[in-house]
């Protein structure tokens, strides 16, 4: 089973139908991927962990292996550092994303497979499935649903699940 996502936003789960943000510049192959465009890169990707927000969620059951967010938790997205795309610990010198988030975007993250067995640098970092704006604004590159539909699926997945991004 999968979480299929169309590139016109809509998704489907289990046979419900679901809306999504995408990244900024739509969905593009994934051999075309690169960091900063923006675009979210097509394909079959693994859900690998998810991370929650202690403060503002209930740890969610899942069978995904799943991890507390802390206020000094990052995520390399600098090409050139050798732990790009991978999660880091703040303070930290290189280009990175912030976990812990004003905003609720991140209270409740699955992190996905793209491009981190091994990381190719400058292939794309930090592609999650996480909670979307209320307006479902694009996103950096990733997937967003809303909180309660995210929590739908991190509840009812099972280890082996994956992300179906459609180019079109």
């Amino acid at each position: 089973m999968s979480l299929v996502v169309y590139p016109d936003g809509a998704a489907e789960w289990r046979g419900q139908k679901l809306r999504c943000a995408l990244g900024r510049s739509g969905v593009i192959a994934a051999g075309d991927k690169r960091e900063g465009d923006g675009a979210t890169p097509a394909g079959l990707w693994p859900f690998r962990r998810a991370l929650y927000r202690p403060d503002r969620l209930k740890a969610p059951a899942t069978a995904l292996p799943l991890t507390p967010i802390a206020p000094h938790d990052g995520w390399c997205d600098a090409p050139g550092n050798p732990l790009y795309n991978r999660p880091v610990a703040l303070p930290f010198s290189a280009s990175h994303e912030t976990l812990w988030r004003i905003d609720a975007l991140y209270d409740l993250v699955v992190v996905l497979g793209h491009n981190d067995d091994p990381p190719v640098a400058g292939r794309g970092s930090a592609i999650f499935l996480h909670v979307a704006a209320t307006d479902y604004a694009p996103t950096e590159g990733c997937v967003a649903l809303a909180r309660d539909d995210l929590l739908t699926i991190v509840t009812g997945c099972r280890t082996d699940e994956v992300i179906d991004i459609r180019l079109g």
